[in-house]
Parts: structure tokens; C-alpha cells; sequence
């Protein structure tokens, strides 16, 4: 059985992150969990620390880059061989975890990715036309067909682990993946299912939305080619 580690960034997440860690030990208690708290200006840190929660507690705000990597180098320093986010706002249903870990202990995969459209179809909504947008731009660089590229579930096996843990500029964005999978990691989507946010706000406003489309093919399509692995 391969050890999972559970990443979940939080920046300002009080309103859900006793949910969020209380559903993962229910659901998955077998895994590992970790909160990294990304610099909250309210009681994330707090909460976690009176509920006892494993806790990395990041002195300012680095964005959810800064936050998955410190994640990430903390599963490789303590011998991790997956990793799995899970965002802080339970939109992630945990327990569609080991139906994706039973895909990565075959072997064959370096990338397992929660997708909400690989047997259920995407709707039609202006936020759905920019991934599929995405989808597009990551099949002309890779070659490759994700029908949820926008997803953030996603397990990183061991190899992956170790090239994030020592690379500065990996972010858990497409433009990431699909160079990846230009490099030879071998993908599987598994289909689930995403929950809405229950509480707090989301900073993912429609302005922002079609700014995040627009500037990931843009990453896609040209900042990708200049990385090293």
C-alpha cells in the first residue's frame, strides 16, 4: 500500500476547515493529512492548533502555489509516495480517494486526476466554455485528452513528488500538467464529483475566471517551454 499524504491549503478557511478535517478523518482516516495554513488573517491557524490538527503554518501569505509546494517538499522530506490536494473549502469529496489511489498502486500512473466530466457531460456555462478552452490548449501541447483540466484533485506519484519538491516554479496549474505529461508522466482521469462551496467566498469571481482561462493557455502555450525538468 502506497503512503498518501493529504495536502490541504488553507487562506482563510475558519468557516470550513474543522468540516474539512473532521470528513477526511471519517471518510479516509487510513491516509495522512496535513493543513497548510497560507498566512490566514483570521482563526484558520487557531482552530486548527485547539483541534490538534497536523499543522504547517506559513508566517505570511505565499498563494496557493507557495502552499502546495511547502506541502509538497514537506510528503518528500518525510518519504511520502503520493500526494493529493484537497481544497480547503470542502469542495473535494474525500471519499472518491481511494478509488483514485486504487489507479496510482497499479503502477502504471504518475497523475491521477478527480474529473467531474469523464462519463457525465460538461455543462453549457461561460465558466465550462473556458475549460474546455483549456481542455483544447492542453490536447494541442500534449497530445492528450483531460476532459477536466481545471480540476485541482489530483494524486502526484512519487516521481513527481521528488521533481516538485525540487523545483521552484511548479504550480499546481495546467500549464504544469501538460508539461508533465510532455516529459512522459503517464495520466488517468477518474470521474467524481465536486461540491460547492458552503461557506466563506470564493476568489474566483467570473472576472477572474475568464483572466484565469486567458492566462493559463497563455502558460500553456508559451511559458511552459522555457521550464527545465
Amino acid at each position: 500500500m502506497l503512503k498518501l499524504l493529504i495536502i490541504i491549503p488553507a487562506y482563510n478557511e475558519a468557516e470550513n476547515i474543522v468540516r474539512v478535517v473532521e470528513e477526511l478523518k471519517e471518510k479516509v482516516p487510513q491516509y495522512d493529512y496535513v493543513v497548510v495554513n497560507d498566512g490566514s488573517s483570521d482563526n484558520t491557524a487557531l482552530i486548527c492548533q485547539q483541534h490538534g490538527y497536523h499543522l504547517l503554518n506559513l508566517p505570511c501569505n505565499l498563494g496557493l502555489a507557495g502552499a502546495f509546494q511547502t506541502g509538497i517538499n514537506y510528503a518528500y522530506q518525510k518519504g511520502y509516495d503520493a500526494v493529493i490536494q484537497i481544497d480547503g473549502d470542502g469542495q473535494h469529496d474525500p471519499a472518491y480517494i481511494p478509488k483514485m489511489m486504487e489507479m496510482m498502486e497499479t503502477g502504471a500512473y504518475d497523475l491521477i486526476i478527480g474529473s467531474r466530466f469523464v462519463t457525465e457531460k460538461r455543462p453549457n456555462t461561460l465558466r465550462m466554455l473556458g475549460n474546455a478552452i483549456i481542455e483544447w490548449a492542453v490536447f494541442v501541447t500534449s497530445g492528450q485528452k483531460m476532459t477536466d483540466p481545471t480540476s485541482g484533485m489530483r494524486i502526484f506519484g512519487k516521481s513527481l513528488i521528488d521533481t516538485i519538491a525540487h523545483g521552484m516554479d511548479y504550480k499546481p496549474e495546467p500549464d504544469t500538467i501538460v508539461f508533465f505529461l510532455r516529459h512522459g508522466a503517464k495520466m488517468k482521469e477518474v470521474q467524481v464529483h465536486m461540491r460547492e462551496r458552503v461557506a466563506g467566498e470564493s476568489y474566483l469571481s467570473m472576472g477572474r475566471a475568464i483572466g484565469y482561462m486567458i492566462h493559463t493557455c497563455m502558460n500553456i502555450f508559451v511559458l511552459q517551454w522555457v521550464k527545465k525538468k
